[in-house]
């Protein structure tokens, strides 16, 4: 079967062919491939085509594809059982290693996606402050509950709107979006409203790669702590990715509550919440605050957590050589862009980089809504063409993985050159 008889079969069964929806290609133009198998750094179809795969499943896997120490714990946990719907050991281990490399974290509790975990680490901490006002910045995506899915209406002190079907206003009238980076945006909500909760991507992802200023995540701090909210850094994407301690070695700020997800799983469902002790205690059973999950502590899933957490202790130089690798990619990529009379603009924290299409630099959603959309989309293709594969949209984040080497980046330099030129001369 080809790749375009296998995506017409999967939309007959499942909506738009795919069960996430950047996966369907619509950004770039063209249909997906069907992955048949993976190993390391790359990434294969049904066809037997090879890709150098800087996607690793949108970030979780920093060891690279079927890594082998990842998959025996697997293999190990599963002749134990696959879900137990009750207590084992492994999800104290697994707290217990994320706790401690994180001082802002006392307690943690686990689930099983980065949607779950920023949904009830904002519950807990509404919980907590006592007040329903909510904070999130434009061009940050928290997963796709109701309350998280707006975008900004007709300034930063109004009530979000929804921005998707389905999500009844009456569940985002309590939302407010700010602009990134932009401290006078959040202090003007703070002014005209009761906030009980901000919630911020520290290091954004989900508009390309956007790192917060430092003096501005300083200046959130201070608000929140002015006006009694609750600070929560989504690290979903960054922790354990950006660093070993997520974006914190970019900014001394410390969070009340941080989510993480992706790595933390080693490629499993696995996320979580975690922060201050008296938050975290609002939780049931012990306080008012209700949250549940049937998988979550799933053994399986703690067993490969477990053994991806291991590996980056036991691994003093990996994030050295994974930003090295990152820096050596962006770079190339912008030297081919600007050998073709192309203007690109790149960034990295630690094994994350992200590059835009545009003059000026990037520093919020508006920002990069300016990029070439169009280029990206026929960079993307020339790309795929020469076996490498790019997040299927400009407003994505990629990542390097341990499997990856100087010839795999050099490769997808050249191709870079190559598919610059292919564009240049139409």
């Amino acid at each position: 079967m080809t790749n375009k008889e296998a995506f017409a079969l999967a939309k007959k069964y499942i909506p738009g062919g795919v069960d996430s929806p950047v996966r369907a290609f619509g950004s770039v133009g063209g249909e997906p491939f069907i992955v048949k198998n993976a190993s390391g750094a790359y990434i294969y179809d049904i066809e037997g085509n090879r890709y150098l795969d800087f996607i690793q499943s949108w970030g979780p896997l920093i060891f690279g594809h079927c890594d082998k120490d990842i998959e025996n714990s697997v293999f190990e946990a599963v002749k134990n059982g696959l879900s137990y719907g009750a207590p084992c050991e492994n999800e104290t281990k697994l707290a217990s290693m994320i706790v401690s490399e994180f001082d802002d974290i006392e307690k943690i509790r686990f689930v099983s996606s980065g949607t779950e975990a920023t949904m009830s680490a904002i519950r807990v901490a509404r919980g907590y402050a006592k007040k329903d006002g909510l904070i999130k910045f434009e061009g940050c995506y928290h997963g796709h509950s109701d309350a998280l899915l707006v975008k900004a209406g007709s300034g930063a002190t109004t009530y979000g709107n929804a921005s998707s079907a389905g999500v009844p206003n009456d569940v985002v009238k309590n939302t407010h979006l700010a602009i990134y980076n932009d401290i006078k945006s959040v202090e003007n909500i703070f002014k005209n409203h009761q906030i009980g909760a901000v919630i911020i991507e520290p290091i954004a992802g989900n508009m390309g790669l956007v790192p917060s200023d430092a003096k501005f995540l300083k200046q959130l701090r201070e608000l929140c702590d002015k006006f009694g909210a609750v600070l929560i850094l989504d690290e979903v994407m960054s922790g354990f990715r950006a660093s070993k301690h997520g974006s914190k070695p970019f900014y001394d700020v410390k969070a009340d509550l941080i989510t993480f997800g992706k790595v933390i799983g080693g490629g499993m469902p696995v996320a979580a919440f975690g922060g201050r002790a008296e938050i975290m205690d609002c939780l049931s059973p012990d306080g008012a605050v209700y949250q549940a999950g049937t998988l979550s502590g799933n053994p399986v899933a703690m067993a490969a957590g477990i053994a991806s957490l291991s590996k980056i202790q036991n691994s003093p130089k990996l994030y050295e050589k994974l930003e090295n690798l990152a820096k050596r990619l962006v770079d190339g990529f912008k030297n081919a862009a600007n050998n073709a009379g192309v203007a690109m603009q790149t960034d990295v924290r630690g094994s994350m980089f992200g590059f835009f299409f545009n003059e000026n630099p990037v520093k919020n959603y508006d920002d990069a809504l300016k990029s070439d959309t169009k280029l990206y989309a026929k960079f993307h293709r020339k790309m795929l063409e020469k076996g490498v594969y790019l997040a299927p949209s400009q407003f994505e984040t990629g990542f390097i993985c341990d499997a990856m080497s100087e010839a795999d980046i050099d490769f997808a330099i050249n191709a870079a050159k190559e598919a610059f030129l292919e564009i240049k001369n139409g």
